[in-house]
């Protein structure tokens, strides 16, 4: 007989995934109904509108993928990338190769433009690049994870307009918990995920676009075989699964039968995305801001040291210093087994070098910060370090009363 299993419960302090609202769980426990079933379609709607509000759009197209937010990132590419297309990726971190990995699968034409991971690029730098190479399309990251560093892309997105490039950009990690302007940017098309600031589990991309996007996908349109052998383009999109051109059909007031929906995510998505929008999208930016001082304020008081540029961090994820002589893995996993609390190394070049404390969505509470930080404290000091004991948790108490 094979036992049932128990999760443990756990303080998740990493930059995703993140602890899924309680309120998120209980809605993806009600009953299934058919994806056509008019109160499901009914959901689907209220989705694509609930989606643009964190991006603050206007776009008409938003609606999720099924998959992770990898999945969202890859059909946006392929739905644009032609073989031989050239993409610019300004990479100064990891998932910024993620980028471009999509892309050279897709047969583009990859040029990557690349730096060390402490800071991101100015944005004449970018600018610069796009004026050398002449791409079709600008890919890059907003937050990057790996070190905990944001991009400013205001200028690149004008400039982008104004040379007809397509600018796609990676929002996974800044969604929800850091404000976007993705019209004023000048976004063609943006990313997000469920696994971060929205408190869903992982499982769907967010994706919206512009309708120069729209224009691109709809003359790339193909309709499955199995549903019309009229309806065929020698341009069509790569991947079946993946295709936005079939899937805003799918969301849309066409409905093609293009998959089965993951109906119980679509629930989950719904219950994340109202919980932020009732909560107040500027409240919630708010809340993360705060948190976020909170953090920072308690790791300088340790004597630890954060690393990037700390005129570029972002919100929702802060990188620290792992002190010489101590052990990255271990202390992570003393935190995990004896206190409960969940925090991330890092990738490439940092790894072993930083810790990583995720500070998004549910998890972004002034309980879980609070808790961190001791937590935190009490495993270093176990292992020798040499820091100020009793200075993490004061300091933050301090940010927010």
């Amino acid at each position: 007989m094979i036992s049932e299993f128990y999760t443990p419960i756990r303080t998740i302090m990493t930059p995703g995934p993140v602890e899924a609202h309680p309120s998120v769980l209980r809605k993806m426990a009600t009953p299934t109904i058919g994806q056509f079933d008019p109160y499901f379609l009914k959901i689907m709607d209220d989705v694509k509108e609930m989606i643009k509000v964190p991006f603050q759009t206007k776009n008409e197209q938003a609606f999720a993928v099924d998959g992770t937010s990898r999945a969202g990132l890859e059909a946006a590419l392929i739905g644009l990338i032609e073989a031989g297309d050239k993409v610019l990726i300004p990479c100064y971190g990891r998932f910024s190769y993620l980028l471009g990995e999509i892309a050279e699968r897709a047969k583009a034409e990859v040029i990557y433009l690349e730096k060390d991971w402490y800071e991101p690029f100015q944005q004449e730098e970018i600018i610069e690049a796009i004026q050398k190479h002449q791409p079709k399309i600008v890919a890059l990251v907003h937050g990057e994870t790996a070190n905990g560093q944001m991009q400013a892309i205001n200028k690149v997105g004008k400039f982008c307009r104004e040379q007809d490039i397509f600018f796609v950009v990676d929002f996974v990690a800044t969604y929800g918990g850091i404000p976007l302007a993705i019209d004023d940017w000048c976004v063609d098309i943006a990313i997000a995920g469920t696994q971060k600031c929205v408190s869903v589990p992982s499982g769907l991309a967010l994706v919206t676009y512009n309708a120069r996007v729209e224009q691109v996908l709809t003359a790339r349109y193909q309709k499955e075989l199995g549903l019309s052998k009229d309806i065929r383009n020698d341009n069509h999109i790569a991947s079946n699964y993946l295709d936005l051109s079939q899937l805003q059909r799918y969301w849309g007031k066409e409905r093609i039968n293009h998959h089965t929906e993951a109906t119980s995510m679509v629930y989950g998505l719904h219950e994340g995305l109202r919980l932020l929008i009732n909560e107040g999208i500027e409240a919630v930016w708010d809340r993360h801001a705060l948190n976020n001082r909170a953090i920072e304020a308690g790791i300088q008081a340790m004597g630890l040291a954060i690393y990037g540029n700390p005129k570029t961090k972002m919100a929702t994820v802060t990188s620290i210093m792992v002190p010489e002589g101590i052990n990255c893995d271990a202390v992570r996993t003393m935190l995990l087994n004896e206190f409960g609390v969940e925090i991330a190394g890092s990738f490439g070049s940092l790894a072993g070098k930083v810790w990583r404390i995720g500070n998004m969505g549910f998890s972004s509470r002034k309980e879980n910060v609070l808790h961190v930080l001791g937590a935190f404290e009490a495993t270093l000091l176990f292992h020798g370090a040499n820091i100020n004991p009793g200075a993490a948790v004061q300091a933050a108490l301090k940010v927010y009363l």
